[in-house]
């Protein structure tokens, strides 16, 4: 008995150390992918800053400055300039499309060009991984100098959508599984006959509901199916009383029957089955029910 105890023991140690063991391994996973993001994030916002270069260099600005890029929203950044200035559409498009093309996490996006002062769209497009649904408009029209900012939003890729799925998934399933190994290590505990669910005991008697017997010093007495549900209600509340409409209820109305002197018979057999111990009966409260006196 010892060296089973031990035995499971040791599994049980070996299952935690495993669990615990994936754990970590996938926390330095999503560590791991999120260190990646973080250099391609900074990396997008060097691209972002040399759009901004170039626009003002096309509008023939080469000293006033690209201010600070800023994240406006999840996978969006807004470009803003010291001055203002005036650009041309196609450059805009062309000069965006040639260096975004150097971010691996840039497929789709959209470009809007806003004014400072109330926050319109002076201009916009989008572009498509598939080049095929990219929307672009009113090329060739140079657009009045003024103070600009260019917010562009980028549609989160497949590989960051997939990290994310792989990380909340493999954390489930870890849990479930871990839940299962767990719960199928722990000992269970076997009770003995006066613990176990359908056994009570009554006095120096056990009653085995499922059974339907009688045990007292060894001997068994076997009891009727009606027998038995009578003497299982009063074995859920010894000492107690119990109505006579409620035991005609809960025994016969299903059978669509309630027959009065039915239950005084039953009642009678009981008595006469729980005779060997004589510190157990059920006696009559008048105008009431009855009662099952234990009393040791």
């Amino acid at each position: 008995m010892s060296d089973s105890r031990n035995l499971l023991s040791g599994k049980r140690k070996y299952l935690f150390g495993l669990i615990l063991l994936s754990f970590i391994s996938i926390i330095c996973v999503a560590f791991s992918m999120k260190g990646n993001d973080d250099f391609d994030i900074a990396r997008r916002e060097v691209l972002l800053r040399r759009i901004g270069h170039e626009l003002l260099l096309q509008s023939g600005d080469s000293t006033s400055r690209v201010l600070p890029v800023k994240t406006i929203g999840e996978n969006e950044y807004r470009i803003s300039f010291e001055n203002a200035f005036t650009f041309q559409p196609d450059s805009l498009v062309n000069i965006t499309q040639r260096l975004l093309a150097k971010d691996p996490l840039a497929g789709d996006y959209v470009v809007n060009m806003l004014n400072c002062g109330n926050g319109t769209v002076a201009y916009g497009f989008a572009i498509s991984a598939s080049r095929k649904e990219d929307i672009i408009a009113c090329r060739g029209r140079k657009q009045p100098t003024a103070c600009y900012m260019v917010d562009i939003k980028f549609k989160p890729t497949d590989i960051n959508i997939a990290r994310k799925g792989y990380l909340l998934g493999s954390l489930s399933v870890l849990a479930f599984v871990g839940f299962i190994f767990l719960r199928s290590a722990k000992p269970r505990r076997v009770p003995p006959d006066s613990q176990r669910i359908g056994v009570f005991t009554l006095g120096s008697m056990l009653f085995d509901v499922e059974a339907r017997r009688l045990v007292i010093n060894g001997k068994t007495i076997d009891l009727t199916a009606t027998e038995t549900r009578v003497l299982h209600i009063f074995a859920l509340s010894p000492n107690e009383t119990i109505e006579r409409s409620r035991l005609q209820k809960e025994i016969w109305e299903d059978e669509g029957v309630i027959v009065g002197r039915s239950l005084d018979m039953f009642i009678s057999k009981l008595r006469k089955k729980l005779e060997p111990d004589p510190d157990i009966n059920i006696v009559v409260v008048r105008g009431k029910g009855y009662k099952l006196e234990i009393s040791s």
